[in-house]
C-alpha cells in the first residue's frame, strides 16, 4: 500500500528503513517491542518512586561499573589472571570529521533561518517556529523530561503501526488539515502584503 502523505509508492515499513528498527516499531517483533515498553515503564516507575534523577542514576551506575572494572583489573594483575575483556575504545578521525561537517551544516542552516525570521523575510518559518516553541513550552510545563521521554517512546511504538493500519483514513484527514493550513497561511500572507502596501 502506498503512502499518499509521502507521495511515494512505498509501504510504512520501507519508509521507516525496512530493517530491524522498522520491525520493532511496527510490532512485527512483538516480544521485543513489548519488552522495550515494559522495561521502560519499569524504569520510569523506579525513577518516580525512588526519587532518583536521571543524572544521579547514571552517575551511580558509572561509579559502580568503573569501581568493579578497576578492582577486577588490579586483582587480575596480582593473581596473574586475564584483565577485564574490554574493547579498544577509539574514535576515528574520519568519524569526527563527518560529525563536525554535519554539525557545521546544521548550525549554519539554523543561523540562516534565524536571520530570515528575525528580519521578517519568512512568515511561514516564523509561524512554524511560534507553533513549535509554544508547544514545547506548554508540554514542558506539564511534564518532566523523564515523562516526556517515556511518552515519546510510547508514541514511536504506537503511531507507526496505527498509521499503517488506518493509512487511507489518516491521509484524508491530513490532506484536509494541510489545505486549511494553506488557506490560513495565504490569508496571513495577503494581509501582511496589504499592511505593507498601506504603510508605503
Amino acid at each position: 500500500m502506498g503512502s499518499s502523505i509521502f507521495k511515494k509508492q512505498r509501504t510504512v515499513h520501507q519508509i521507516l528503513g525496512g530493517g530491524f528498527v522498522a520491525d520493532v516499531m511496527l510490532w512485527r517483533r512483538r516480544d521485543l517491542t513489548l519488552g522495550i515498553l515494559i522495561v521502560t515503564l519499569a524504569a520510569w516507575i523506579m525513577f518516580e518512586i525512588s526519587g532518583y534523577t536521571l543524572l544521579s542514576f547514571t552517575s551511580n551506575v558509572f561509579l559502580l561499573l568503573f569501581t568493579i572494572l578497576f578492582l577486577w583489573a588490579k586483582s587480575a594483575a596480582i593473581l596473574n589472571r586475564a584483565p577485564p575483556p574490554l574493547p579498544h575504545l577509539h574514535l576515528s578521525q574520519e568519524s569526527v570529521n563527518e560529525a563536525s561537517t554535519l554539525i557545521h551544516s546544521l548550525i549554519n542552516t539554523s543561523l540562516s533561518m534565524s536571520e530570515d525570521i528575525a528580519l521578517g523575510r519568512d512568515l511561514k518559518a516564523f509561524v512554524r517556529l511560534v507553533l513549535v516553541l509554544v508547544t514545547i513550552s506548554v508540554i514542558g510545563s506539564l511534564a518532566s523530561f523523564l515523562i516526556l521521554t517515556y511518552i515519546s517512546l510510547v508514541l514511536v511504538l504506537t503511531v507507526p503501526p496505527v498509521y499503517e493500519r488506518y493509512e487511507l483514513q489518516i491521509d484524508d484527514y491530513a490532506v484536509m488539515a494541510c489545505t486549511k493550513m494553506q488557506h490560513l497561511y495565504l490569508r496571513l500572507h495577503i494581509s501582511s502584503i496589504i499592511h505593507k502596501w498601506k504603510i508605503n
